[in-house]
């Protein structure tokens, strides 16, 4: 093709007469931009897109401070597409909304343990790996922050970072020390009564009532339960809150301690050096996080787009130094500075990620432990 040509077809891709990919064929740069993306990955991240081919709009469904909004800014800027966002602070309360329909969902974020239920319930598609371009299975560390997103043979969701459950206190005013999750207890129902919190959400809540006893977290023997229960509501009279949006009363001082999540730990950290994250001793929770898309999205390409941009590593490091959670992406870590890649909360010692457990695709179903979460909230 000669230069006049080429201008020809610019003009008429330009004025909307063919499409983008009429275009890339006739002149070739759909083949060169192939070419291109195999030998220098990292100049090609992302794929462009022509104006209004994603249409206007995405939503994502995923947690509280998990996201560095001025990536959704520039994925706006090069899209056209806006993101709307809906926070959950359980996968319990995620799962049954997706359930009942009529979401308008694009993209959902779960964690491990719920993804094989999903799969089951015909809520997730199977996800077309060739829309994904800076997805790379090659490029993660560790199979077991990964394999989760895979069910019977396909891939149904993709890793976005993992981390622990563990507990923060303020060493301000909990000068204790405590190391474990029967401490933690113990101080909840003695020392510092009135300023402790716990996750509006069964796995942790009942899984690290659970550790106080030795327990496995993800156990579902009525026996078992049954004194966890009894360890919940007992301590229900003095509890601050059971709320997953802990930090807010953290950093104002109404409460002293809190189950925790590796970012808000670390996030915490930032905003006062006094906050201390805590792995119990006895073990606890590991878990990995996804981004999948449920059957039906109405904004399926847009929800696509955002979860490719959100895989390019440049912008995963960016979502990593904003929410402060761990991932398995060596392209994303060789990214990271030398302190992130070094501080303990977010990359624990091993001695202390060994006991850790990854909640169960049971604990999710099972309605004993949704009943005890009920009376324990209720009481």
């Amino acid at each position: 093709m000669d230069r006049k040509d080429f201008i020809n077809q610019l003009r008429r891709y330009q004025k909307g007469s063919i499409s983008r990919r009429h275009f890339l064929g006739v002149t070739g740069l759909g083949t060169a931009t192939a070419v291109l993306a195999a030998s220098m990955p990292h100049l090609m991240t992302r794929r462009a897109y022509a104006a209004g081919e994603l249409g206007d709009q995405v939503n994502l469904t995923t947690w509280p401070d998990y996201h560095d909004v001025t990536n959704f800014e520039k994925f706006t800027a090069e899209t056209g597409v806006k993101v709307n966002i809906t926070v959950f602070g359980s996968n319990e309360e995620m799962f049954a909304k997706l359930k009942a329909g009529g979401t308008g969902w694009d993209v959902l974020v779960p964690t491990n343990y719920t993804i094989e239920t999903y799969v089951g319930e015909d809520m997730f598609e199977p996800l077309d790996a060739a829309m994904l371009p800076n997805y790379d299975p090659k490029s993660y560390t560790d199979p077991r922050f990964t394999e989760a997103g895979t069910v019977g043979g396909k891939l149904y969701a993709v890793h976005k970072d993992w981390g622990t459950t563990g507990f923060v206190i303020n060493s301000a005013k909990v000068t204790e020390k405590p190391t474990s999750w029967k401490e933690f207890w113990d101080l909840t129902n003695g020392a510092h009564k009135g300023r402790t919190m716990v996750h509006d959400y069964q796995l942790t809540t009942i899984g690290n009532a659970l550790k106080y006893f030795g327990y496995s977290f993800n156990s579902n023997d009525e026996k078992e339960l049954a004194e966890a229960e009894k360890l919940l509501l007992d301590s229900k009279p003095n509890l601050f809150a059971i709320n997953s949006d802990y930090k807010p009363s953290l950093i104002n001082g109404d409460a002293y301690m809190s189950v925790c999540w590796t970012g808000d730990g670390k996030q915490l950290k930032k905003t006062d050096p006094a906050f201390e994250y805590i792995l119990g001793k006895e073990g606890g929770e590991i878990w990995a996080d996804f981004y999948a898309v449920p059957k039906g999205a109405p904004h399926r390409a847009a929800g696509y787009a955002l979860i490719d941009f959100l895989l390019e590593p440049h912008v995963n490091a960016a979502e990593v130094l904003f929410h402060g959670y761990p991932v398995a992406d060596k392209r994303v870590i060789d990214l990271l500075p030398k302190e992130i890649i070094s501080d303990p909360i977010l990359y624990p010692a091993a001695e202390l990620l060994t006991p850790l457990e990854f909640g169960a695709a049971a604990t999710l179903t099972n309605p004993a432990r949704a009943e005890i979460m009920a009376r324990f909230k209720s009481a």
